[in-house]
C-alpha cells in the first residue's frame, strides 16, 4: 500500500540545541535505515518549510501508523496522510 505522508516539524524555540541535533541525528538514521528496507520509499524536502512529502510503500495503515510512531521527531510532528492507488492513466509499469 502507497501513501503519500506530509510531514510539519515544530521544534519548541526554547529546546535545547543539544537535545534537538540528537533528535535529528537518531531521525536521520531511522529515516535511511527504511528506505533501505524500501518501506520509506520516497523523501522530498518542501522549500522554505521544516517540512517534508514523502511516500510509504507498506503492508497496512497500522504498519505506517507503527513506522510513524517510531519516528524521534514524531512529537513534534503534524502528518497529512493520503492512500494512493495507480492512476488508469498513468503510463508507467512499476513507479518504484
Amino acid at each position: 500500500m502507497l501513501f503519500h505522508v506530509k510531514m510539519t516539524v515544530n521544534l519548541p524555540v526554547d529546546m535545547n540545541p543539544e537535545a534537538a541535533a540528537k533528535l535529528k541525528a537518531d531521525e536521520k538514521a531511522l529515516a535511511s535505515r527504511l528506505q533501505e528496507q524500501g518501506k520509506w520509499r520516497h523523501l522530498w524536502r518542501i522549500a522554505g518549510h521544516y517540512a517534508n512529502y514523502s511516500v510509504f510503500d507498506v503492508d497496512s495503515v497500522q504498519e505506517l501508523h507503527d513506522l510513524l510512531m517510531q519516528l524521534p521527531l514524531f512529537p513534534y510532528m503534524a502528518i497529512e496522510i493520503d492512500a494512493m492507488c495507480r492512476h488508469p492513466s498513468s503510463i508507467r509499469d512499476d513507479d518504484r
